[in-house]
């Protein structure tokens, strides 16, 4: 009977998780507003339908009371986020809600399945950053001059990635110098620098007119890319790098800085692996070597990837169920590998459901920054979506061994609190100007219902600037 119930859970997740991702591409081509409400409230059903029934199955591999209680304050939390950004912004996008609770729900079961104890750590710290990112688009609407803070922006970036280098406060952490740890909490600074990063270069865009600007703007970025260099954070310098060349892009519309940016990126490529392959480039010829041929190095450089590709295989389509798989075989798989662990016991069919989810959440941030009238929010909204679709792309590619490990976590689902943090935080920036494009839609409704009215009444020879407007 319980194998009964474990296997019919197991089958109705994955009918769940197919409904739920087909109703994030069926919201976007729906004629009217009632047509999406309605695929907004069945995502809401079979959200909490998929949670209850993961954790249905790892009561009953292990049963405890914990569970139980952690289950519900988790249900409580996602039920009043959810209702409370909705009663605060009545313009906000509700398919973002939505995606943002379900992949937190996500990382919540399987961190519940993986370490008990950092699903806590991530819970409590989580929910903190649920109730400030509440707040946040609040505090912009009171802070209209924000496309002028650029050297604020600049400055202030510089010191947050630079602090991984006071002594005492920085840590190196598997190659990576780009850990600050202060009071029994470490972070990622570069998880921050990110968001203000973006804002610099929005900011900086905005101002841009002459190409002698341009190219300082370039030079800030460069240093901030040359800092993560020295960082050892490559991950973050490719995020970083990718992020600037496609705002350029849209600033510009120029294809020529798109194809520099490649042809720079090959270049530098080149002579960082000539002059520092043994040193700084040491560790990253480590993580090509394992992505090249991990089982030739099994038993060193490759074993997390073989271990990743292995859990990913052992669960097939349909997973070999929540708490019937070894996931805890792969190194660091609470966070760098947490997708392969997800395929192992729930299912390559809900990874591929997964990816498609986090690129119905892209769609709709380039959506809301294609339909904002503010060069700046537009700026900032875009790369925003380019920043994390590409750390997606980043962890995913890595754990399927589509590209060499990078150490990037998978966005609010992966162990990282400074992650979780700086995702919250950007999709609260989205909702901010979602919210600007909404009313910017309603403003331009009322003046369209309000010169269409006298339309019929007017005189055919009627001239001035009510009849130009309405031809």
């Amino acid at each position: 009977m319980i194998q009964l119930i474990c296997k019919a859970s197991q089958i109705l997740v994955l009918i769940f998780m197919a409904l739920y991702t087909l109703k994030c591409y069926t919201y976007f081509i729906a004629k009217n507003r009632e047509k999406r409400e309605s695929n907004l409230n069945k995502q809401i059903f079979y959200i909490f339908a998929i949670h209850f029934l993961c954790h249905v199955v790892l009561i009953i591999n292990k049963p405890s009371v914990k569970v139980v209680l952690y289950y519900l304050v988790e249900v409580l939390i996602a039920i009043l986020y959810i209702l409370s950004f909705r009663l605060i912004y009545k313009n906000c996008s509700r398919l973002i809600i939505n995606n943002v609770i379900f992949l937190m729900l996500i990382g919540y079961t399987v961190l519940l399945r993986l370490n008990i104890n950092l699903l806590i750590r991530q819970f409590v710290l989580a929910t903190i950053g649920l109730v400030i990112s509440l707040f946040i688009p609040m505090v912009m609407s009171k802070l209209p001059s924000l496309k002028n803070w650029t050297v604020f922006y600049g400055i202030v970036g510089l010191i947050l990635l630079s602090s991984v280098f006071i002594p005492g406060v920085g840590k190196v952490i598997n190659g990576s110098r780009n850990w600050v740890s202060i009071g029994g909490f470490t972070f990622q600074p570069m998880e921050f620098v990110k968001i203000v990063f973006i804002f610099f270069v929005a900011s900086s865009l905005v101002k841009v007119s002459t190409m002698k600007q341009l190219i300082m703007n370039a030079m800030i970025a460069a240093f901030y890319m040359l800092i993560l260099v020295v960082e050892k954070d490559f991950g973050a310098v490719c995020l970083f790098y990718i992020c600037y060349f496609m705002m350029v892009y849209l600033a510009t519309s120029r294809p020529i800085f798109m194809i520099s940016g490649i042809i720079l990126a090959v270049l530098a490529c080149m002579a960082g692996y000539a002059l520092f392959k043994d040193n700084i480039f040491s560790h990253v010829i480590v993580r090509i070597h394992a992505w090249q041929d991990p089982f030739k190095y099994q038993q060193n450089e490759g074993y997390q990837v073989c271990e990743s590709l292995f859990a990913i295989g052992t669960g097939g389509f349909l997973g070999t169920g929540l708490g019937n798989g070894m996931p805890y075989m792969i190194p660091v798989a609470e966070s760098d590998f947490i997708f392969s662990a997800i395929c192992e016991e729930l299912g390559v069919i809900f990874g591929l459901s997964l990816i498609l989810i986090y690129l119905s959440s892209f769609i709709a941030i380039q959506n809301i920054a294609m339909r904002c009238k503010s060069p700046f929010y537009k700026y900032v909204t875009f790369g925003i979506g380019i920043s994390y679709i590409f750390q997606v792309m980043l962890n995913i590619g890595g754990a399927t061994k589509f590209i060499p490990s990078t150490g990037v976590t998978l966005p609010l689902i992966s162990y990282g609190l400074s992650s979780v943090f700086s995702t919250l935080f950007m999709f609260s920036v989205v909702q901010y100007t979602y919210i600007l494009v909404s009313k910017e839609a309603d403003r331009f409704e009322k003046e369209k219902a309000r010169l269409s009215i006298p339309e019929a009444r007017r005189p055919r020879n009627s001239s001035g600037p009510e009849a130009v407007s309405t031809r």
